[in-house]
């Protein structure tokens, strides 16, 4: 099993940045290498969405059409941590940002996920 607390959230204006941390802890024989890590958000009545995804190495990501280009998502295996960096935010950017960890390869579908954090808080005015 694995246990997801994100952090970095924040209030800023738009065209400003943002990095998002997403700490892990496994248990019962897992590594943090096991699982794929995602990135979706929520806004107020709306649906979680698919922000980013990153392989179990690094090596390959997957974006939304709306992140590609201004966010970058990583992770680093050696200190079990996954990052997203929002650059040139938009105030339809503002949500509750969740990473997500799930064993093998990632999707979009959020159903499909294994493990969430509590979520972080960002907000972007105009």
């Amino acid at each position: 099993q694995v246990h997801l607390v994100e952090s970095g959230g924040g209030q800023v204006r738009a065209g400003g940045t943002l990095r998002l941390s997403c700490a892990t802890s496994t248990t019962s024989g897992r590594i943090f290498s096991d699982y794929a890590m995602a990135w979706f958000r929520q806004a107020p009545g709306q649906e979680r969405e698919f922000v980013a995804a990153v392989s179990r190495n690094g090596r390959q990501t997957f974006y939304a059409a709306f992140s590609e280009g201004r966010f970058t998502i990583s992770r680093d295996n050696a200190k079990n941590t996954a990052h997203l960096q929002m650059n040139s935010l938009k105030s339809e950017d503002t949500a509750v940002y969740y990473c997500a960890a799930v064993l093998g390869i990632y999707y979009l579908d959020p159903a499909m996920y294994d493990a969430w954090g509590q979520g972080t808080q960002v907000t972007v005015s105009a």
